[in-house]
């Protein structure tokens, strides 16, 4: 393979191989050949739909083995994949549809009411059945440098801006994180995670440049309990998760569950708390994380924790294709060890935000070749970096500041913890004051009083929470990251 494009890596990828049971979802496994022949002929039901290379196609649906049969025939035909998550409502996928200008949505039965609520006057294709029966199409010509895929970032403020992905940049990120992360040999893979997401399509991606026949047990969307039964069922070896799926997982009887033959578990989206790593990996022997770090605005990947090189703490090393920066307020290189902003830069970077927009709602902005990604931490002496938290999520009390993450992790090792989650209340004597909420496992008498105590013996009188609300749930986001907005909104 010399042209980087993900329609040709596809195309590479389908003939790759002998025939396999590739992908088992609900009960039933799908052959590598018939989902090849299946991509192909949707190919050719998109360009017999008047699809054109560099037509922007929303996708929104929940996990299936069409998902990435979906984003491949899209990449063949030479159009631009537009995944959003199926949780969106009706004005936010009104927004996208709007702002991408897409000329098609390909959705779900039971998403096709919000489909048409969004009431925009283009193509909806329900389900992939008319499209498959079209005659099979190949890959046509696009360059690597061209647009491949739009996504849309879950922003905290304002609305979601196009991030723009290119052909070049998500093949060499896929090539990257499977080098990274292969471990030969182990090639049963469980997938709970969301494919709209970046962290989904890059996993897609990378798994059209496996180097030995793979199979992935597919999840329609997490469950813990469902989770540890199809592990076990299908003596899958390793998987990928983000790390609320981890903190829901022990709350479940993980020692009623022994899995063997789950050797490791790839960790992103959100930062993971050190003790929240080793509590399951010592309640889950022979199980080990290895976690990463990025953003949509670097094709989902920018470091990981190679195999037999983790460093517990750190999000890993820079891919291949990435250097990272330390940056003070002012903009200047900080030494090794202290604490700045991230930055990035490399060739697998975004294209830019797609419109007239400089910056995400979340504050990250391309600022010539160097992406500023807005989130706080450092690197030491070997590279290995290490998060502190998001910039944006910072609470400065009394001129002090908290990070969020710090509180959190200090609460969620309490033994009636199942997970917290920490914003900032604006207080007009000290600035903000920090507030905790927390869910308790079922049955616990943990008071908001010992909380309290149990935080500030562990960080300090200056972070600790000086308030704390119990909530029977802590919401997250559709990627299961912690939902800060919504806490916030609690606040009032």
């Amino acid at each position: 393979m010399t042209e980087q494009t993900l329609g040709r890596l596809a195309e590479e990828s389908w003939g790759r191989f002998d025939d396999h049971d590739a992908t088992f979802y609900e009960g039933v496994w799908h052959r590598h050949h018939a989902l090849a022949e299946r991509a192909r002929r949707m190919c050719g039901g998109f360009a017999a739909a008047g699809i054109r290379p560099g037509d922007r196609v929303v996708v929104m649906m929940a996990n299936s083995p069409e998902v990435p049969l979906i984003y491949q025939a899209l990449w063949a035909a030479g159009a631009v994949v537009t995944p959003v998550v199926f949780l969106v409502g009706v004005e936010e996928l009104r927004h996208i549809l709007h702002d991408s200008g897409a000329a098609a949505i390909v959705t779900s039965p039971e998403l096709e009411e919000t489909v048409r609520a969004a009431a925009v006057d283009i193509p909806v294709h329900v389900d992939t059945t008319e499209l498959e029966r079209a005659s099979e199409h190949g890959a046509v010509r696009r360059d690597p440098g061209d647009l491949a895929a739009l996504m849309y970032t879950g922003g905290t403020t304002g609305k979601a801006k196009g991030v723009m992905l290119s052909h070049r940049g998500l093949w060499q990120v896929g090539k990257d994180a499977w080098d990274m992360s292969h471990q030969e040999g182990k090639n049963r893979a469980i997938v709970p995670v969301p494919l709209s997401h970046a962290y989904g399509l890059i996993i897609s991606v990378a798994s059209m440049h496996a180097t030995e026949p793979q199979q992935a047990v597919l999840m329609r969307w997490f469950d813990p309990k469902a989770f540890l039964e199809l592990a076990a069922e299908q003596r899958v070896q390793y998987g990928t998760v983000v790390p609320a799926m981890l903190q829901m997982l022990l709350a479940e009887p993980l020692e009623s569950h022994p899995l063997p033959d789950l050797s490791f578990l790839t960790c992103g989206a959100a930062p993971l708390g050190k003790d929240l790593l080793e509590e399951f990996e010592r309640r889950m022997p022979g199980v080990q994380i290895l976690e990463g770090y990025g953003l949509t605005e670097t094709s989902a990947v920018t470091t990981f924790n190679p195999p037999g090189r983790r460093r517990i703490g750190s999000v890993g090393l820079p891919l291949p294709g990435y250097s990272i920066t330390i940056r003070d307020g002012a903009g200047e290189a900080m030494e090794i060890g202290d604490v700045g902003e991230i930055c990035v830069s490399g060739e697998s970077l975004m294209l830019g935000y797609w419109g007239d927009h400089e910056t995400d709602p979340d504050g990250t902005a391309l600022v010539g070749d160097e992406l500023r990604t807005g989130d706080i931490g450092c690197v030491d002496d070997d590279g290995y970096l290490y998060i502190v938290d998001r910039k944006k999520d910072l609470i400065i009390r009394g001129g002090f500041n908290v990070f969020p993450r710090d509180v959190e992790d200090a609460l969620n090792q309490h033994p009636d913890v199942v997970m917290s989650g920490v914003v900032g209340r604006p207080e007009p004597r000290i600035g903000e004051e920090v507030v905790a909420f927390v869910q308790l496992k079922p049955g616990s008498t943990a008071t908001a009083e010992e909380l309290i105590e149990w935080a500030r013996d562990r960080v300090g009188r200056v972070k600790y929470p000086r308030e704390i609300r119990f909530a029977d749930t802590i919401p997250v986001t559709s990627v299961l990251k912690l939902d800060r907005k919504a806490l916030r909104a609690l606040l009032t």
